[in-house]
């Protein structure tokens, strides 16, 4: 993962909690990855998210609840496509947002997560 950009980390484990900042479409240089291809940022999206729960410990099995932040909410059906693909059968809590600008200009989706650690 690249250096926060600003005054956060991207995963905070507490007790069996796992924090996931928001992750977007880059790569550990801070380069989006994908261009203008949802589908392509949905996926780097995901990839970072699995290296942030596999720092403290977790899977995508882990996770109980994503926010997806989307710059158009016509892409949700393309990347419910890639959270199938990473979250296989596994149906966490969901709230999607369409918001008119993240981060940077060129970034097109943002998720966040929260998951429980085994007991």
């Amino acid at each position: 993962m690249s250096e926060p950009i600003s005054h956060f980390t991207h995963v905070v484990k507490a007790g069996r909690l796992v924090f996931v900042s928001g992750c977007v479409a880059t790569d550990a240089q801070g380069r989006t990855v994908g261009g203008g291809d949802v589908l392509a940022q949905a996926r780097q999206v995901h990839e970072n998210l699995k290296t942030c729960l596999a720092a403290a410990g977790a899977t995508f099995a882990d996770v109980c609840k994503v926010t997806v932040f989307l710059r158009n909410v016509a892409d949700r059906e393309k990347v419910n496509v890639v959270r199938q693909e990473y979250f296989g059968a596994h149906r966490p809590a969901s709230t999607l947002v369409e918001i008119s600008r993240l981060v940077r200009e060129d970034l097109l989706v943002e998720i966040e997560a929260t998951a429980v650690l085994p007991g």
